[in-house]
């Protein structure tokens, strides 16, 4: 049974509709790309799962339908999000924005705490007290990943990780989000760069135009 199921969801920005009847499934441990050029409509499925924008159709986590959820009941059930321009919070440290997202670790999934994202982007353990106004845009990537992985997510919804960032981050970036597949992990990345993503992912989607098909 899938973790994530998305049926029929079709969403947009006012009266100007992007999606269009989209259906993706993401297994427990999957990494799943959704990859498709700038405009297509990765970000707004993103989105639209995450419940931030109007959206109809049907998306279940973990068997929970999430229509009539607000974004922070759908973060508590454990859907983690990355949003592509990051929202760190500036004026605050890296110390301090993991303590934001801090949540309990769950029962049935290998906790997450500061020295496992230090682990994991080890650059950010050397700038604890920097403030995130402070740092490059690839450290404010990694800065978001670990906040959201802070509150123990069962899954993550990532957009664009090697967006603008420098073929060393970017290395750095797909080493990451490969200690987070072996950690059984579920992942649905958006990604213009397939190569990268198809370094990792079990199996990819499609988008044109606003609609999803396998790859």
């Amino acid at each position: 049974m899938a973790l994530l199921e998305v049926r029929n969801l079709t969403a947009g920005y006012g009266r100007a509709r992007v999606l269009y009847d989209a259906e993706l499934q993401l297994g427990a441990g999957e990494v799943v790309m959704l990859t498709g050029r700038n405009g297509a409509g990765k970000s707004t499925t993103l989105k639209a799962i995450m419940g931030l924008i109007g959206r109809a159709g049907e998306v279940r986590f973990d068997t929970t339908p999430l229509a009539r959820l607000e974004a922070y009941e759908i973060a508590r059930l454990g859907l983690g999000y990355v949003p592509e321009d990051r929202r760190i919070f500036g004026a605050l440290t890296v110390a301090e924005n993991l303590e934001v997202g801090r949540r309990a670790p769950r029962a049935d999934l290998p906790a997450w705490d500061e020295a496992r994202v230090f682990a994991l982007f080890p650059p950010l353990a050397a700038m604890k007290q920097r403030p995130g106004a402070r740092m490059s845009g690839g450290e404010q990537k990694m800065l978001a990943i670990a906040r959201t992985l802070m509150g123990n997510p069962r899954a993550v919804l990532l957009d664009e990780p090697s967006e603008g960032l420098a073929p060393l981050v970017v290395r750095q970036m797909a080493a990451a989000l490969g200690e987070l597949k072996r950690a059984g992990l579920s992942v649905l990345v958006c990604e213009q760069n397939a190569r990268f993503a198809a370094q990792l992912a079990d199996r990819a989607y499609v988008i044109e135009r606003g609609r999803v098909r396998p790859a």
